[in-house]
Parts: C-alpha cells; structure tokens; sequence
C-alpha cells in the first residue's frame, strides 16, 4: 500500500499516540487529522463508538487502536515491530493485552479528576487502588526491560507501554500521593527514560504537550 493514509484524533490521547509511534518507526507516510471524540453522525459514522484514534485509508475506515497496529504490521511489515517467531509475537500481543486491559484501563477510571479538574469519588479511588496494584504486580512478571519491554528488539509492545505506564505514575501519584509504578514496577523508570530518548518518541511526546496546552486552553473558555 503506497497511498498515504490519515490518522484521526489528537495527540492527548495515550492511544493515538501508541498508532503514531508504530507509524513513525515504520516510516509509514501519513497525515494526521485533529479529531475529538463525539457522538455526533458525523464522528460515529467512521468511528461507531464515537472514540478516537481512527485511521483512513484507501479502502475504508479502522477503528480501535489494536486493529490499526495490526493493520500497519501487515500492511508495512518492514521494518517488523512484531516478533517472526509465532510465540514470540504472541507474548507481544500479550504485553500488549495486558498493559491495556489490566492496567491502563483500570487506571483510566482516575482520570477525570487527575487530568482534567473533575471529580471521582472515594468508592471510585479505593476499587481501582488493588485492582491496579494487582495489573501492575502481574504486568512486572510479563515485562523484561532487556532493555525493550518484551527482550532486545522494540516492538509494538514499546509503544503500548511507552505512552500508557507514565499516566499510571502521574495519575496515582495525584491521587493517592503514592507512585504505584515506582513502587511496583521499579524497572520502569529507566526504561521510559530509554525509549523517551528516542527520535520518534521525542517527536510524540512534544507534539502531545502542545495538544495538552491547547486542549486546556480550549477548556478554559
């Protein structure tokens, strides 16, 4: 596939930016497209939950944030983010999964009044506290940080865990006034700062701060 594809959403969002990472150390030419979530017709006709990122391509528009990494894999498997070996590559989704499912989404739920000046309540913040201590213990037998999150390579699993682990660290350190992910995945820090320093993600991560600044700034009005 050579026509350029576009990217949709905004670079606040910890999923976009895990697509536009994979993008980027692909060299996959694309464009990127400012769009927030909505339940408009408009925005739910090409994302149907109204979410973002979303990808256009030649053939149609993908939603859902995994669904794109697999999409761009397949599509540009040079350089691979993902393991040949068929194991290999399953432990990968499987950091992915995990980090996701067991971790970032759990502490997603803090979110509101951590990041964005609302409120949670106290039932809210003592559910999530073991929940996301008991994602993070598991996710620290799953993670190797040798030194990329799955063993020697970076892959897919690195720009999954590169933007979502530090919202778990800012988020609790806010919330609880403790950091969940010093305390239990003390390895992280190193490896953030690793991957942090890499072309691709400084260009992530500063194009993220501006949306944040312009994102607050909107919110203000």
């Amino acid at each position: 596939m050579t026509t350029p594809i576009t990217l949709c959403g905004f670079a606040v969002s910890n999923y976009y930016n895990k697509v536009k990472l994979s993008l980027l150390e692909k060299g996959v030419p694309f464009s990127e497209a400012v769009v927030y979530p909505s339940q408009s017709e408009e925005m739910l006709s090409e994302s149907p939950m109204g979410k973002v990122p979303f990808l256009r391509t030649p053939k149609g528009v993908l939603s859902e944030s995994q669904v794109l990494t697999e999409f761009i894999e397949d599509n540009w498997p040079e350089p691979p983010l993902y393991p040949r070996d068929p194991y290999a590559r399953a432990r990968c989704r499987e950091l992915i999964e995990h980090v996701e499912l067991h971790v970032e989404l759990v502490a997603r739920r803090l979110y509101r009044e951590a990041f964005f000046g609302g409120k949670v309540s106290e039932e809210t913040k003592a559910e999530v506290a073991p929940l996301l201590e008991k994602g993070l213990r598991s996710y620290a037998r799953l993670a190797r940080f040798a030194p990329f999150i799955g063993g020697d390579t970076f892959t897919h699993a690195d720009c999954a865990a590169w933007v979502h682990l530090p919202l778990v660290s800012q988020c609790t350190r806010k919330i609880y006034g403790r950091d969940f992910l010093d305390e239990l995945l003390p390895q992280a820090r190193t490896y953030l700062k690793t991957i942090g320093e890499r072309p691709h993600a400084q260009r992530v991560n500063e194009d993220r701060k501006a949306a944040m600044e312009a994102y607050m700034a909107k919110a203000k009005k």
